[in-house]
């Protein structure tokens, strides 16, 4: 059986930071390859937000997202001996390409490492709702779960590029829509702001001044002058905050957002460092993040010296 040990402070074969589903699914590929490995994780996967999600492949009845988490992670520690909890809060790379990784006193040593730090929505600003995306009060992901949404009536949290786009895609799964900006400048072109009007979706700019709750989710927003208004659901649309700091202070290649860039195999512009997920350009989903894991994971064994054993 593969093990993430390794003998003193000689360096593991691989370091993962992060225990979302890609770094879970990276883990299973490194033990199966027979390689070293040590996986640290910071909590708070962006996975363990979903309630139900009904596009993940093998799930037609849905499954949740802290659910799904533990099946992974039980799938990874068979083949090893545990998770660190911690934060990295550093990464360095020496003249021998061998990186390190610093969480307060402690720290690891790793021939390559494979970043799967993923993302954090931005929360909106609502009174008496403070982490209202976390606790499960707010949709973050119409292509999720826009298809259990389809013909409700529907509030969409945004304001500037973020929130028109992601109020034209929700547009595909209801003709009921409302586009709110807590009383923030939406900053639109006129061709944006006429595309709104052509799809039907109503703007209300007006700052919220409290919310009503029924079943365990948002069901109305109080303005100020008293109006009220009222939805099936709402989702958050304000964008993300990426976790791509560890790479960026190594000056890897990035989007303007602080995605990585990452080449066919998930290398980053950094020699040895890899990216998968969220934390990574492009379409942010589950089943994505896992085929990132396996290309990188791959690659990662194919590049290191024969681990031949008897």
């Amino acid at each position: 059986m593969a093990s993430s040990k390794n003998g003193h402070d000689d360096p593991v074969d691989c370091l993962i930071i992060g225990a979302g589903p890609g770094g879970l699914v990276a883990a299973v590929y490194l033990a199966r390859f027979r390689r070293s490995f040590r996986i640290v994780d910071a909590g708070g996967s962006r996975a363990s937000l979903i309630p139900a999600t009904h596009n993940y492949p093998g799930h037609p009845n849905g499954i949740g997202g802290d659910e799904l988490l533990a099946r992974l992670r039980g799938h990874a520690l068979r083949y090893c001996d545990g998770i660190e909890q911690a934060t990295v809060e550093s990464l360095e790379r020496d003249g021998d390409g061998i990186f390190t990784a610093h969480a307060g006193e402690r720290s690891w040593r790793a021939r390559t490492a494979i970043l799967a730090t993923g993302l954090v929505d931005i929360e909106p600003e609502i009174p008496d709702m403070p982490d209202a995306v976390r606790q499960g009060y707010l949709r973050h992901c119409p292509i999720c779960d826009g298809y259990e949404v389809i013909g409700q009536k529907i509030g969409v949290i945004g304001y500037g590029k973020s929130g028109w786009k992601e109020a034209l895609f929700i547009r595909q799964f209801t003709d009921d829509l409302t586009l709110l900006t807590l009383g923030k400048p939406m900053h639109l072109e006129a061709a944006e702001r006429r595309a709104l009007e052509e799809a039907g979706i109503a703007i209300v700019e007006d700052p919220v001044a409290g919310i009503g709750m029924g079943g365990n989710r948002i069901t109305a927003l109080r303005m100020h002058g008293g109006k009220e208004l009222r939805f099936d659901s709402i989702y958050s649309a304000l964008g993300v905050q990426v976790r791509s700091e560890l790479a960026l202070k190594l000056d890897a290649r990035c989007e303007d957002n602080g995605e990585l860039f990452v080449d066919g195999h998930h290398q980053t512009s950094i020699d040895g460092l890899y990216a998968i997920g969220d934390v990574v350009s492009g379409l942010n989903q589950i089943c994505i993040a896992e085929a990132h894991a396996a290309i990188a994971a791959t690659a990662v064994h194919n590049r290191l010296r024969p681990g031949w054993r008897n």
